[in-house]
């Protein structure tokens, strides 16, 4: 099923419009997100791959085109959307990456009519899967590399294909599994879960529970312990461990109530029983302030499960991204308005060490030890490279965290890096501004 009509319909007909009045020139429009949300340091790019995929595939199949007659699109521009598919390049910022407010993640360069066409489809991905990203990052500092992190995300998540997102974008940043089994097949990631209470409440005895699932699973042995009362949960928990000689490969799951507490009368149940390689594993409403909490407090878990506040980016579940026109036909354009202005002409911004980032004009040299962060990822509506590996995914993420200047990472009000505009581009911002200022005025 085409996707062509994902869009606004605003779009279709500004389209149209372009298309009717022979407006085929070249237009290049710049993605980006204007204001990080409250309490983000830095955002991480996502989105990109379902983006080029949309690009590449872009077309109106005759189902979208009846619907289009029906709805009062005449013939002419019918047939002109019969033809119309994706030509243009597109430049990018790599998934994984670390980006700032103002700095482009993407900009497509196409005749006006296709570039128009496919920014609904582009905003929501980028701005969905990167709000993700973000979350799932903010989930690894906290760990601190001192619990494992598992995605416990698909039964809350807005929607099966938002699920799919959590259990990549939260692999992409450091997490080691998810519990969403089609996420881990077409991602080649580690299925984790444990049992449900409903499990254990099926059974006339915990004990015997806890036993028969061991003996089915027994390299899956973790005991969810807080069906009825958590200590002797643990006991029982304990019990079948021995029974079964599961020593050196179980653990115990704790769900509800004072985590913090529960954790540590556990770990210490577990040690007098001499049972200190089992771990403990910890879910239930839980983000990166409880993860940097138990670090704090040296909390004895070692691993935890991420859910709701995973999968819907709990406390900011949208970035204020824009897909703005910067430049057509040549010439080099910018919006004006109060509090939503841009920045005109295609761009490239040149990261210096300290994540010291300057957003250029495309075409400019960089500054002293500047290295350019978007890459062309399109041209002529065709990928310029295989889309990564997952692994390579997750290496460029670590590798850029160690950049992340240190008051950037905090978790609550950080010190925001805000990237600076090249002397050429804010010249060019100035000739616009007087250019558009004189046409406003007419």
């Amino acid at each position: 099923m085409s996707k062509a009509l994902v869009t606004d319909f605003y779009e279709l007909n500004m389209a149209a419009s372009y298309l009717r009045h022979d407006m085929t020139g070249t237009a290049t429009f710049s993605l980006f997100c204007r204001r990080l949300p409250e309490d983000r340091g830095f955002l991480v790019a996502a989105g990109l791959e379902d983006c080029l995929s949309f690009l590449e595939e872009f077309s109106f199949d005759e189902a979208d085109l009846e619907y289009l007659a029906s709805i009062g699109f005449g013939e002419d521009t019918l047939r002109r959307f019969r033809a119309l598919r994706f030509t243009g390049d597109a430049w990018a910022v790599p998934e994984g990456s670390i980006i700032f407010a103002n700095e482009p993640l993407l900009e497509i360069t196409a005749p006006i009519a296709e570039a128009q066409l496919v920014e609904t489809y582009l905003l929501n991905q980028c701005t969905f899967q990167t709000t993700l990203a973000t979350k799932a990052a903010r989930c690894r500092i906290a760990a601190a590399g001192r619990i494992d992190l598992m995605d416990f995300s698909i039964r809350r998540t807005h929607g099966v294909e938002a699920g799919m997102a959590v259990a990549r974008l939260s692999a992409m940043c450091g997490f080691v599994g998810t519990s969403n089994v089609a996420a881990a097949r077409r991602f080649a990631l580690r299925p984790s879960g444990t049992m449900a209470h409903s499990y254990v409440e099926s059974f006339e005895d915990e004990f015997e529970a806890f036993v028969t699932f061991a003996s089915d699973f027994p390299d899956q042995a973790i005991f969810l312990v807080d069906t009825y009362d958590t200590m002797a949960g643990v006991t029982h928990a304990i019990a079948a461990i021995r029974t079964l000689g599961l020593e050196d490969h179980a653990g115990v799951r704790l769900d509800s109530g004072d985590v913090v507490d529960l954790a540590r009368q556990t770990r210490q149940r577990l040690d007098d029983a001499g049972l200190g390689s089992v771990r403990i594993f910890v879910s239930g409403g839980l983000d990166e302030h409880d993860l940097a909490r138990f670090v704090a407090e040296n909390v004895p878990i070692d691993a935890v499960g991420i859910g709701t506040r995973l999968g819907v980016s709990e406390d900011a579940p949208y970035i204020d991204t824009a897909y703005k026109l910067v430049e057509y036909a040549g010439r080099p354009v910018m919006k004006l308005s109060a509090g939503k202005s841009t920045l005109p002409g295609p761009k490239q911004v040149f990261r210096s060490p300290g994540m010291h980032d300057t957003i250029a004009c495309r075409d400019e040299a960089p500054p002293r030890d500047g290295v350019p962060i978007l890459e062309p990822v399109m041209t002529g509506g065709k990928r310029t490279r295989r889309a990564p590996l997952l692994a390579e995914l997750r290496s460029r993420f670590e590798d850029q965290l160690c950049d992340i200047p240190e008051r950037a990472l905090l978790l609550m009000s950080p010190a925001v890096p805000v990237a600076v505009t090249s002397d050429r581009l804010r010249a060019l911002s100035d000739d616009v501004r007087a250019a558009a200022r004189a046409i406003g005025s007419h």
